[in-house]
């Protein structure tokens, strides 16, 4: 399945991610502009300088591998619908914690085969934090200039009577609410933790949280490098109605309510 991520230089996919990270943080030590998309979501022009350094390298680099990105004008489904490899990229995942400058934004790129994330890199600018997945292979996370450390989920959380769950404390939709509810009616112990953008995948990732319901809408862009991210470290990202894998590369990109487990 992963055949052509094993080609893939998985340096140069890190490096451009601290360099369109770096641009972020360009814009976000000073005042910017805010625009709004057709659909009301927040567009700075911090998203559209970190789609360029990553373009500009993916065109350069990969040539032959077709690229979606939140921040490229969409083809339409019958333009891709054959794609068995493509980049997925949201060069700056969480716009608006971007504006609220709270630093829980990343940048996200992500190799995608046969509609299954199986590289991801998710860089976080403001703290140096890396998280690279690699199918096969495993994941990481690297602060800094430090050496990599290798990241693994824990037991699954119905094996736990303590639960670690993402969330938003004090935004829950009903569904969520309803999760918590019937976790602690099972005897379970809930707790909250709290994380901006891709970082709350992440979290599921390295064992720091133990499971992310997803209640509300994303897209392919928002989950596909944390996805690999996730399943490389061992977890999974199942559609929360089906409990199959997330897909990549649907006619629709609107992700269905998935949980992180």
């Amino acid at each position: 399945m992963i055949t052509n991520a094993y080609s893939v230089g998985i340096g140069p996919l890190l490096d451009v991610a601290r360099r369109a990270g770096a641009k972020i943080m360009e814009i976000y030590a000073r005042d910017f502009e805010i625009d709004y998309k057709e659909d009301e979501s927040p567009l700075t022009e911090a998203d559209k300088a970190g789609n360029e350094v990553i373009m500009e390298f993916l065109h350069a680099e990969h040539a032959g591998t077709p690229v979606i990105s939140e921040e490229n004008k969409q083809l339409d489904y019958s333009e891709r619908c054959d794609w068995t490899t493509f980049w997925l990229v949201d060069p700056l995942d969480g716009t608006k914690e971007f504006i609220k400058k709270n630093g829980e934004f990343t940048v996200n790129i992500a190799l995608v085969e046969n509609g299954v994330p199986v590289i991801g890199v998710v860089y976080r600018p403001v703290t140096d934090t890396m998280y690279l997945g690699v199918v096969g292979e495993g994941a990481w996370r690297m602060e800094g200039s430090e050496e990599p450390v290798a990241i693994e989920g824990g037991p699954h959380y119905s094996e736990k009577e303590e639960i670690k769950v993402v969330a938003s404390r004090s935004h829950l939709t009903p569904e969520v609410e309803v999760f918590v509810e019937e976790l602690r009616a099972g005897g379970k112990t809930v707790e909250f933790l709290s994380a901006g953008s891709s970082l709350k995948i992440c979290l599921v990732a390295e064992g720091e949280a133990d499971v992310y319901p997803r209640f509300g809408p994303t897209m392919e862009w928002d989950t596909g490098a944390a996805h690999a991210v996730a399943t490389a470290a061992g977890r999974k990202v199942l559609d929360a109605g089906t409990r199959e894998a997330l897909a990549y590369n649907k006619e629709n990109l609107l992700n269905p309510f998935f949980i992180v487990e």
